[in-house]
């Protein structure tokens, strides 16, 4: 039998956490439930999970900190969803460029919380393998980029981003379809977002930053 995915959720809200995690059983997932970053460390060290569900407003270390560090560590692959009451869209903005894949405001529906796990977990399960387009190679596994044989330090959703094109050779864009598919948000006319990614990916890659295309009208394609 195939093991259940394991999903933590660090929400200092007992009633909260509880609900969470009782939803996450009945959904065919094991959960754990912390109430803070210290009770969550230790077991994210021993046992990554396959998602984290991160509460913003916590006592001692916030879920802001939190997820910056998840997204630096070795296991910065794995998927987060913020869970908190702030709404306002720069704290969307915010989670979502510090690498969250998802944001959920409260309060939400049981039935909403596992359909947006559902479509981050298949998201985020696709393309494992390393991939390439002319000078730029890209290994999802080990994060790594490298453009002309030399390594480029990226953010995590520039890696997200470019990943996704890479995934997609030769098809145009939209910047709608790139929104939703990278940051896994709607960010309600806010398309400047990728114009400014993609402008500093092409930055970074150097000569490879050139495959790169605008497609007027469209969005953008990656071609090799």
């Amino acid at each position: 039998m195939e093991e259940k995915p394991l999903i933590y959720c660090v929400e200092d809200d007992e009633s909260i956490r509880q609900m969470v995690c009782y939803a996450l059983e009945s959904g065919g997932y094991q959960a754990r439930g912390f109430e803070s970053g210290q009770e969550f460390w230790p077991c994210w060290r021993r046992e990554p999970p396959r998602l984290l569900l991160l509460d913003i407003m916590l006592p001692g270390e916030d879920g802001m900190d939190i997820l910056r560090q998840v997204k630096k560590g070795t296991s910065a692959a794995t998927p987060v969803i913020m869970l908190t009451a702030k709404t306002a869209e720069l704290d969307k903005v915010a989670g979502l460029d510090a690498g969250a894949d998802d944001y959920i405001a409260k309060p939400f529906s049981v039935l909403e919380l596992l359909s947006r796990i559902r479509a981050v977990l298949r998201r985020t399960s696709r393309g494992a393998g390393p991939l390439s387009c002319g000078p730029v190679t890209l290994d999802p596994l080990s994060r790594a980029v490298c453009s002309g044989g030399k390594p480029v330090e990226l953010t995590y959703k520039e890696f997200e981003l470019l990943h996704y094109m890479m995934r997609c050779p030769g098809e145009a864009l939209s910047r709608t379809r790139l929104l939703e598919k990278v940051w896994g948000f709607d960010f309600q006319g806010e398309s400047r977002t990728v114009d400014m990614h993609v402008k500093t990916l092409r930055r970074k890659l150097g000569a490879g930053g050139g495959l790169i295309k605008t497609v007027r009208g469209a969005g953008y394609k990656l071609e090799g």
